[in-house]
């Protein structure tokens, strides 16, 4: 009989054991094969156990696992200097998830406040946003369900609706030092940023004083379209944080910044596997996929084959909007039926994500077929005709 015990109870999951997967397929210890819409919340970019990355990490492994972040790596610098060569950003500070990503930068702006606002060190975040699970990222998050969570928290995070320029400049006061911010929110159910908000920040930043924070750990590496979700907007944040994708899979996430934002003196920040050789050969193979020519037009292309199918399955049950873009899509379900439908969805073996209880979240391998598409869409046509007592 199957033991979980040993396991500390954090989330429910299902009493499945995944041993290997390729590209948008997951198989359990009985052979049984999974089509994944999730891919570990928009982690494996390139879909499951990618080649060129399997092949980076095996490579990697036989010469050089890590040399210790007191001095330079090979890897470390191919791939800083690929994310400064296709971005508007001069520095990198690689750590190893989104949240101590954004650990650092709200250290670093912390500190431009310090070094140049007068010891300012509030950051305005807005309402239903996520930034980690870190204390101090949990205090930027503004989940009302962590309010009264692991309390006292980090003050210094006043919180703001999305969309609202007015709100925003009414909470600038003399400590304020950053605006931070998801392009997209996406657990709080693929909400973007409108770009005339996007836009209004800037500006507002600029007439203050203040650093602009994009938090990119899940539109980043080629989610909503372009490389960096930034770039639709024309938008150019003084810091910005990249996760999730930027490893396909392997731990690793990135604080980049402009040079008049980079402050930190020797001592201020560190950590023992940040920037190891492994990690970032794995995440240079997926820069070098994603930046090669057409991957991602043809992931864009995908992007609209979903939105589409999605919108043609909302018309068909009655359902709300279609929100997002690129290959990260929310549905919105009007009732709250999305955690049954992902329940139900795996019954019929496919993998969907439901952040709220009135949304399904979409966020597929940037290589997923158009095949694939056509399946995870008939299956959950006929979820939802099942759940609405329609055929």
């Amino acid at each position: 009989m199957e033991t979980f015990d040993s396991l500390m109870e954090i989330t429910s999951r299902p009493p499945l054991v995944f041993v290997s997967g390729r590209g948008s397929w997951l198989t359990d210890e009985r052979g049984d094969d999974y089509l994944d819409f999730v891919q570990g919340w928009a982690v494996n970019c390139l879909g499951h156990s990618p080649q060129p990355v399997a092949e980076a990490i095996a490579a990697q492994a036989g010469r050089l696992l890590n040399a210790s972040p007191a001095f330079y790596n090979r890897p470390m610098l191919d791939l800083a200097g690929r994310i400064t060569a296709h971005s508007g950003f001069d520095r990198v500070f690689f750590a190893n998830s989104g949240a101590e990503a954004n650990e650092g930068a709200i250290k670093l702006a912390r500190k431009w406040g310090a070094l140049h606002r007068g010891g300012a060190f509030e950051i305005i975040t807005m309402e239903h946003g996520f930034h980690g699970r870190t204390l101090a990222t949990m205090s930027a998050t503004g989940k009302p369900q962590w309010a009264s969570l692991f309390e006292p928290k980090v003050p210094g995070f006043p919180k703001v609706p999305l969309n609202d320029l007015a709100a925003v400049e009414a909470a600038v006061s003399p400590r304020t030092v950053a605006v931070m911010l998801e392009p997209v929110q996406g657990e709080a159910g693929v909400i973007p940023a409108d770009h005339a908000f996007l836009r209004g920040l800037r500006e507002l930043a600029d007439r203050h004083g203040l650093l602009l924070i994009f938090d990119e750990v899940q539109t980043g590496m080629g989610r909503t379209g372009p490389l960096f979700a930034y770039q639709a907007s024309g938008v150019e944040p003084d810091i910005m944080t990249l996760g999730k994708g930027l490893g396909g899979g392997v731990p690793i996430s990135a604080l980049v910044a402009k040079e008049g934002a980079c402050v930190f003196e020797h001592g201020d920040q560190g950590g023992t596997f940040n920037g190891n050789p492994l990690v970032c050969a794995a995440a240079t193979a997926v820069f070098d996929t994603l930046t090669a020519p057409g991957f991602l037009e043809r992931a864009q292309a995908r992007g609209a084959d979903l939105r589409e199918a999605l919108e043609g399955l909302s018309a068909r049950h009655g359902l709300g909007e279609v929100r997002g873009s690129g290959l990260l899509l929310a549905l919105d379900t009007v009732e709250p039926i999305a955690a049954a439908a992902v329940a139900l969805a795996l019954e019929r073996r496919l993998l969907l994500n439901a952040p709220r209880p009135a949304t399904l979240r979409f966020m597929p391998s940037l290589s997923v077929s158009e095949e694939e598409i056509v399946r995870m869409i008939g299956i959950l046509d006929g979820i939802l005709g099942e759940l609405s007592g329609r055929p």
